[in-house]
């Protein structure tokens, strides 16, 4: 399984975890405080954590964090534990975070998420905010046997790959393929426009490649599309259109519905299936995938934006 290459975790990560809840289906911590990233976000020792914390029960597990982390909450915990699901499962991307925080010496910020509700976003991509970070390598610093969520991230990653797959040419370096997957969260992101280093996804590949290499070998391995010579670091992939509409019909139902969107002419009434493979014979097929992508992303954004601000609105 492809997630078994990032089951490692340092003593300062399980401590921190000790000071929370134990009901927990996965807890990992990613970004630049943990693998190190070229450009201004290269400072390891001094960046800020990042924790992810997936529980099955939210309201039990914010009741008993409210116990024992009354400060790390906002003005929000005096709603209580129900409240704080509520807004956590209703708005921004099913995740609720608690920010800057100082925990055994280190800042972190930790976002809390419905067991459910990242299964449902690595299957289907529904936003593609967690099941994004789960693209690129992370430190697993718990997970528990539930077969349902270990076999949905390995799908998300399987997934991730297609995607790539579809808007590379048919000969490419991993470095190409690794850009690509760790672009896709970020297509249409308007932070990417404003706001956010350009770069950046060039700077948390280029450092990180062998963990790029860990995460996706065995499914390059195992996928009989492709040929991966991995002593070369280069890949050859099927772009007949025969096998371009088999990875096609893999990808996350979110993004299939996007390119039957941008290519179902008025009045066809469709099917996906029909559309999809009509765009399995067309050259630009990586061309209209990455349009699917990037209207995949900006959706979501737009949707969390707008979500949030209804909510800040009802609070107000």
């Amino acid at each position: 399984m492809a997630l078994q290459a990032l089951q490692s975790s340092g003593v300062t990560f399980r401590k921190i975890l000790s000071h929370f809840p134990e009901e927990l289906s996965l807890a990992f911590v990613y970004g630049s405080g943990v693998y190190r990233q070229a450009g201004p976000s290269s400072d390891q020792k001094n960046a800020m954590l990042d924790f992810v914390f997936t529980v099955d029960d939210p309201v039990a597990w914010h009741s008993k964090n409210l116990k024992k982390n009354w400060r790390h909450y906002s003005f929000l915990k005096v709603l209580g534990p129900k409240m704080i699901t509520s807004i956590q499962n209703n708005y921004g991307a099913g995740v609720y975070y608690n920010s800057l925080i100082m925990c055994d010496g280190r800042l972190i910020k930790y976002g809390v998420i419905s067991t459910n509700i990242l299964i449902e976003d690595l299957l289907n991509w529904n936003n593609l905010y967690i099941a994004g970070r789960l693209q690129k390598p992370v430190k697993i610093i718990s997970m528990n046997e539930d077969v349902s969520l270990r076999s949905a991230l390995d799908r998300n990653l399987k997934s991730a790959v297609t995607t790539a797959f579809l808007m590379l040419p048919e000969s490419f370096s991993e470095e190409d393929l690794f850009i690509e997957i760790a672009g896709l969260s970020y297509s249409g992101d308007f932070r990417m426009v404003v706001g956010e280093d350009k770069t950046k996804v060039l700077n948390i590949v280029k450092p990180n490649i062998a963990h790029f290499r860990e995460l996706y070998g065995s499914i390059l391995q195992e996928n009989p599309q492709v040929v991966y010579k991995s002593q070369q670091g280069r890949l050859e992939i099927d772009k007949s259109p025969e096998g371009q509409f088999t990875q096609l019909m893999t990808l996350p139902k979110s993004l299939q519905q996007q390119i039957h969107h941008i290519m179902d002419s008025p009045g066809k009434n469709r099917d996906v299936e029909e559309t999809l493979f009509q765009v399995a014979h067309d050259p630009d097929c990586g061309d209209v995938v990455r349009l699917g992508m990037k209207k995949s992303v900006i959706y979501s954004s737009l949707k969390l934006h707008k979500m949030w601000k209804g909510w800040l609105r009802k609070t107000s």
